[in-house]
């Protein structure tokens, strides 16, 4: 049988590694949450006063060589040392799974948080933009106002021109000047002198006759 020539010496030689059994974390993680999710229930408090205290009762009242754990009661103190052991390290493997969970949860949050404060603010500057455009333009509210104003202005106008309208007469005369019927006739039938004359005369040139001198 030949012997088995060693390595090159200008090669390190590999490390042996001690190989440990396979398991999946994911589910060892679930199975550990769980236990320590019962281990914090009522139930579970319940259960194990019942036992301990059928362990103490037994191991004390029941006859000698039926007791398998005499008074001491070291080998329950040994199962719950144990119990102890592995309790401690399970709650702490679901703990970090929950801050994993709370860290994720965090950082998902805070992605959100900062692009609804980038819409805002993307929002913000499109309004404040909008505002700027808008700004010489004539909005609903402005034309009415302006409207209502205008609509005032000319009723006021058609007020002050109305009296006017309605006190001038047929033929131009003003209101304030007195017809000619008006001037030289008296309701009381007396005629003025100036009327008098101005008869006479129609009637003299109508006949043809001159009038006098």
């Amino acid at each position: 049988m030949a012997e088995q020539r060693p390595g090159r010496l200008e090669q390190p030689r590999e490390p042996r590694r001690v190989r440990l059994p396979r398991f999946d974390a994911e589910t060892f993680g679930r199975w550990a949450e769980n236990f320590a999710r019962f281990m914090g229930t009522g139930k579970f408090l319940v259960y194990m006063t019942v036992v301990i205290t059928a362990w103490i009762a037994w191991n004390t009242l029941a006859p000698a060589d039926w007791r398998f754990d005499p008074y001491t009661f070291t080998f329950l103190t040994l199962m719950l040392s144990i119990q102890a052991s592995y309790a401690a390290p399970l709650i702490l493997l679901a703990q970090n799974r929950q801050a994993d969970r709370d860290r994720l949860a965090f950082e998902e949050d805070r992605r959100r948080a900062m692009m609804q404060k980038a819409e805002t603010e993307y929002l913000s500057r499109e309004i404040a933009a909008l505002r700027i455009a808008l700004g010489e333009v004539a909005t609903r509210d402005f034309l009415r106002a302006e409207l209502n104003r205008l609509t005032e202005e000319l009723a006021r106008a058609e007020r002050r021109a109305r009296p006017q309208r309605a006190g001038r007469r047929p033929g131009g005369e003003h209101p304030d000047e007195p017809a000619d019927d008006e001037v030289d006739s008296d309701p009381r039938g007396w005629r003025s002198p100036t009327a008098a004359v101005d008869e006479d005369g129609d009637q003299r040139h109508r006949s043809g006759h001159p009038p006098p001198t």
